[in-house]
């Protein structure tokens, strides 16, 4: 059993949340908050929400059938005292992720607004606060699939694959401060091969870096701009996730403490010719698990800090090197902890668009019929808003996410969900980020965007199998067994999965033969890697290894972990 619960009366995730760009001053704004619902002009709910919990989630505290409507306002409200340690001249509010769009007031005052209910945002409220107590004042509107912005598995009709919506608040609240010339913005990226570590700054004066190996400091400098340092680093991978911390100290008296592993990802051939992905220069085959970060009692709001480490040392067991984040963005922490415990994460951008036509989108790449992605029509993807909102949500995304170590493929697009133009992101995305690999379109509707990229497949109905293609053959969803845990449901009379089956030891030993028979032998074919479909059951979707509330897990680690070396025994021999 996995432990999932957070104790009530306790500020939930009062962690400091984004541990790669970390300073001393923190104050964190999660805890209970005012809460009001109101249309046109009439409040038709009142009441307290503990934030950073959607108000539809039971952990909220709210919960009890809310929900948002198209033409209502979210309104949260709170009362926060500021000391003069948080007014040394700059003083940054920041938000991990609000669903969809808000208005932050500050004392009465417009300090920012925001679209796009998955990436984190920031606003400097210096000018906006004083010594003492402050009034933060937050409007929000989510009108789901009617924005054509990102949204995820979230709708407003949940059932099968579509989950419960929420609004507002998702992630962590919190305030810190700095000098007024300050450090905005790092980039760090490393090279396996040169064995060096890249360290870029927006910060123009000199600045002090020193590099850690747990408490001992084996290097210091001072530099302008950016600094390239090489030195006999240990390289970090899922067997041996090696990190070192770093400072950097600037003249006008910033700090930030930070940290990276030293790895490559990429792609190239092994020595019989085959198109591999590649880890720190040598070919690497990745099994991992699809994971959409839903939970019972938090929706997309994880319930602990102990929930995540939980699971993912689950994982750990299980023999799994890799991860795959479906349509969300987690908080910085998740990312952190992936990057200590050792996993390569595939990262998906979130999908938006209008409606979603089964025959377009799902039936006719089925029958082997695809479509260009230019398309907007086809794909739904008409509003320009949309579109609009789409490419905002890139640049923020490979931002937020650039510096997290375990991160090793993009996945801008999965199955057709508000495709479009997948040519052109995927070039944007390696513009921004030349050191990951890129799954272009994950699934269905491939452009053939790319000979350095991927052919990514999705089978759950079909044999297995290992195209002919210049690019590596990953196999980015598969599996879906379907185990019914009776008491553990989200709902007894609705399941969904794609092949189900009525007992555990029968579910385990299809799992095995699943994996043995079918998707071993076609490693020595050139399958790259795999990703099982998925984590835990998520409300009427039950084909998760564990269930839904995290109370039952369906295969033992130790018995998951033996298919997952023999996986790994059969990648080592087909090099």
């Amino acid at each position: 059993m996995l432990k999932t619960n957070y104790k009530i009366g306790e500020i939930p995730h009062s962690e400091y949340p984004r541990p790669q760009f970390v300073r001393d001053s923190f104050l964190c704004l999660n805890g209970e908050w005012k809460l009001s619902k109101i249309k046109d002009g009439v409040t038709t709910f009142s009441g307290a929400v503990t934030v950073p919990f959607s108000p539809e989630a039971e952990n909220s505290g709210v919960a009890n059938g809310f929900k948002l409507e198209k033409d209502e306002l979210l309104v949260y409200e709170r009362k926060f005292n500021i000391d003069k340690n948080m007014l040394l001249g700059a003083t940054k509010l920041h938000f991990g992720a609000v669903d969809s769009y808000c208005k932050v007031f500050v004392n009465g005052k417009l300090a920012c607004s925001h679209r796009g209910g998955y990436t984190p945002f920031e606003t400097d409220i210096a000018e906006l606060i004083f010594e003492g107590e402050n009034t933060l004042r937050f409007e929000c509107t989510d009108t789901t699939e009617d924005s054509h912005g990102a949204r995820g598995k979230q709708s407003s009709t949940p059932g099968g694959i579509w989950y419960t919506p929420q609004s507002g608040i998702w992630q962590t609240v919190w305030l810190e401060s700095m000098p007024t010339e300050h450090i905005k913005d790092i980039t760090v990226k490393t090279d396996a091969i040169a064995r060096s570590v890249t360290i870029a700054t927006d910060y123009d004066g000199e600045q002090e870096l020193k590099i850690f190996d747990g408490s001992d400091c084996f290097f210091e400098t001072t530099f302008k701009g950016s600094i390239c340092v090489n030195y006999e680093f240990d390289l970090w991978s899922p067997e041996h996730p090696k990190l070192y911390d770093f400072e950097l100290t600037t003249s006008s008296g910033d700090s930030i403490r930070s940290y990276f592993g030293v790895r490559s990802f990429g792609i190239g051939k092994d020595n019989k010719g085959k198109p591999r992905l590649l880890l720190n220069g040598r070919p690497y085959f990745m099994s991992g698990v699809l994971d959409q970060g839903y939970w019972c009692d938090g929706l997309l709001t994880y319930p602990s800090e102990q929930a995540v480490i939980d699971e993912l040392k689950m994982l750990k067991d299980m023999g799994f090197n890799m991860i795959r984040k479906h349509i969300k963005i987690e908080p910085m922490r998740w990312y952190y902890h992936c990057d200590k415990l050792g996993f390569v994460v595939w990262q998906d951008f979130v999908n938006g668009g209008g409606e979603y036509k089964f025959t377009h989108i799902a039936a006719f790449p089925f029958l082997g019929f695809k479509h260009k992605d230019n398309d907007y029509k086809y794909f739904s993807r008409e509003n320009e808003e949309g579109r609009a909102e789409f490419e905002q949500s890139v640049y923020e995304t490979v931002n937020a996410l650039k510096n997290c170590t375990s991160i090793g493929v993009w996945v801008p697009f999965n199955e057709g969900w508000g495709q479009f133009d997948s040519e052109k992101y995927t070039k944007l995305i390696k513009e921004l980020d030349d050191t990951r690999i890129i799954d272009s379109v994950s699934g269905w509707h491939d452009q053939g965007v790319g000979k350095t990229e991927l052919k990514s497949l999705h089978t759950y109905y079909t044999p297995l199998k290992v195209p002919k293609d210049k690019r590596p053959v990953v196999l980015s969803e598969f599996g879906g067994y379907s185990l019914k845990i009776d008491g553990h449901v989200f709902n007894e009379n609705k399941e969904f999965g794609y092949k189900k089956f009525k007992d555990t030891e029968t579910f385990c030993q299809s799992l095995e033969k699943l994996y043995l028979n079918k998707v071993l032998p076609l490693l020595r074919k050139g399958l790259c890697g795999c990703v099982y479909t998925q984590v835990s059951d998520v409300e009427e979707e039950i084909n998760g290894l564990v269930t839904y509330d995290r109370k039952v897990i369906k295969i033992s680690p130790e018995r998951m972990n033996a298919i997952n070396q023999k996986l790994y025994e059969q990648a080592n021999n087909a090099e």
